[in-house]
C-alpha cells in the first residue's frame, strides 16, 4: 500500500489465530485490511486452506515495515519460532490477546 504522503510502501507481518487461540497463521501482506477479509471469506467459502480449515480470521499480532524483503525475512524467522515463543511475542505486544481486527476495518 502507497502511502502518498511518506512515499514509501508498507508492508505488514501478522498473525492470526482462531476463537480459541489453539492455532496460529502467520503471513505478509501488503494490505492488512483486506488480507484479513479473504481470510474470513475463504472461511466462509470452507477453501482448502489452512486458515479455512481450523477458522483462524482473528488478528493478534502485527509489524510494519517499509521493505519487503524484511516482512519476508521476518515472516520466514518467526515460522520457526516454538510455540510458548510465539506466545510470548503476541503476549508483548498484545498482553490480553484481543482481537485486532477492528484496527483494520
Amino acid at each position: 500500500m502507497l502511502n502518498p504522503q511518506l512515499g514509501f510502501h508498507s508492508y505488514y507481518v501478522y498473525i492470526i489465530t482462531c476463537e480459541h487461540r489453539t492455532s496460529f497463521y502467520i503471513g505478509v501482506t501488503n494490505n492488512l485490511k483486506q488480507r484479513l477479509t479473504k481470510h474470513k471469506e475463504n472461511i466462509n467459502l470452507n477453501a482448502n486452506t489452512f486458515a479455512s480449515k481450523y477458522n483462524i480470521q482473528f488478528l493478534v499480532y502485527y509489524e510494519k515495515f517499509t521493505w519487503i524483503q524484511e516482512a519476508i525475512a521476518r515472516e520466514k524467522e518467526l515460522k520457526k519460532w516454538r510455540r510458548d515463543k510465539k506466545m510470548e511475542l503476541i503476549r508483548g505486544f498484545n498482553s490480553t490477546f484481543e482481537f485486532l481486527n477492528s484496527n483494520f476495518e
